[in-house]
């Protein structure tokens, strides 16, 4: 595909405002936007600085004006809408969950394969250069045999019962909350660094707030102060403890809360071979720790000093701090080049289905509390 990409974007909340300024970072148009109702989806428009806005998201993905379709809806309707994109021969960029079940995820992947076209879900956190660089030297075995994964992912926008989103209903969210919404990015970078898959796992999972404020907010505003109001019962889970063993004889542990107060993104792993650790902290992305028995190094982030695979993400130099907007953007970019049709580098439907995976066996191991297999 020449020329300047046409994207459009299903959702107009937090993360449709992320995807639109990496569209604009990549290059391409960004000719339309959807909401809610047509009346949000106007004021989406105006405020993303889309060329239009369309009726329904139905609409936007099989639109003709349309190459690239970014689905950044409530998770409940990321798999019909996908659906309905992939069946017009539309390119689908999808935020995970890709589907709120495994099943469907597998049969959404399955369709994707068939029809030609480029899909992606943005696990950006992959994106980061010194996660990228922890990545290299693990792979290269040079660290030696990886023993242990460990880490956690902390949030605290829930913390307070009258916190309270979408993402908090299972129709809207699905059955998983935590684990599925930040648990699945952990999982996917611990695998995507080391090259081990989960394969079995032990989880148990604690709903804090069995109650919440009925009112809907924005993610990561505070709650509404003064005055009683109205709550709802909570099904979806604020933390998840998980232990796993990997297909290459490792083990690890997770801790996954959106509860914890004072951590506002705390996503934290470190992976511990026979020679050294290595662990990259998301909210200090600029370094990497290298630890070994004999001392440990403060890696800093330089192009001349990566590997190759993290120089090229290293776009800003040394000391000029690179973050969450610049992964996106980089993100978007390689996507928008496979489109172009060069090579696939970016995390697509499979990884999300393979996250989706681990969400239903957390599930299942917190719901029987037994060792649970991983099918996937």
């Amino acid at each position: 595909m020449h020329g300047q990409l046409r994207v459009a974007i299903a959702g107009a909340g937090m993360v449709a405002r992320v995807h639109a300024d990496a569209v604009r970072r990549a290059g391409a148009r960004l000719v339309g936007v959807s909401a809610s109702t047509p009346e949000r989806g106007k004021a989406a428009a105006a405020e993303l600085g889309a060329e239009r806005a369309f009726d329904t998201s139905e609409d936007l993905v099989v639109s003709d004006e349309v190459d690239v379709v970014h689905i950044c809806t409530p998770n409940g309707l990321h798999r019909p809408l996908a659906e309905l994109a992939l069946r017009a021969g539309k390119h689908v960029v999808c935020e995970k969950p890709l589907a709120t079940s495994a099943a469907e995820a597998a049969e959404l992947t399955r369709l994707a394969s068939g029809q030609g076209v480029v899909t992606a879900v943005p696990f950006v956190y992959r994106y980061h250069p010194m996660a990228a660089e922890a990545r290299a030297r693990v792979r290269s075995g040079a660290l030696g045999p990886v023993h242990l994964l460990h880490g956690h992912y902390l949030q605290d926008w829930l913390a307070d019962p009258a916190d309270s989103n979408w993402r908090v209903d299972p129709v809207a969210g699905g059955p998983s909350r935590a684990f599925a919404d930040i648990g699945s990015h952990w999982c996917d970078l611990a695998e995507w660094i080391t090259g081990h898959r989960i394969t079995e796992l032990v989880a148990s999972t604690a709903t804090v707030h069995g109650e919440r404020s009925a009112a809907m907010s924005g993610t990561f505003t505070a709650p509404a102060a003064g005055g009683a109001v109205a709550t709802e019962a909570v099904a979806t889970e604020d933390a998840a403890h998980l232990l796993f063993r990997t297909d290459q004889g490792a083990t690890g542990s997770l801790l996954v809360s959106q509860v914890s107060p004072g951590r506002k993104n705390r996503l934290w792993l470190e992976v511990d071979a026979a020679g050294a650790s290595v662990t990259f902290d998301q909210e200090k992305p600029e370094t990497l720790l290298l630890g070994r028995r004999e001392s440990t190094e403060v890696l800093s982030r330089d192009a001349a000093l990566l590997a190759p695979d993290a120089a090229r993400l290293s776009t800003l130099p040394p000391g000029h701090p690179l973050g969450y907007a610049d992964c996106f953007a980089a993100f978007v970019r390689d996507v928008h080049d496979a489109v172009r049709g060069g090579e696939p580098r970016h995390p697509g439907f499979a990884d999300a289905a393979r996250t989706a995976a681990l969400t239903d066996a957390v599930l299942a191991s917190a719901d029987s509390r037994s060792w649970t297999e991983v099918h996937a």
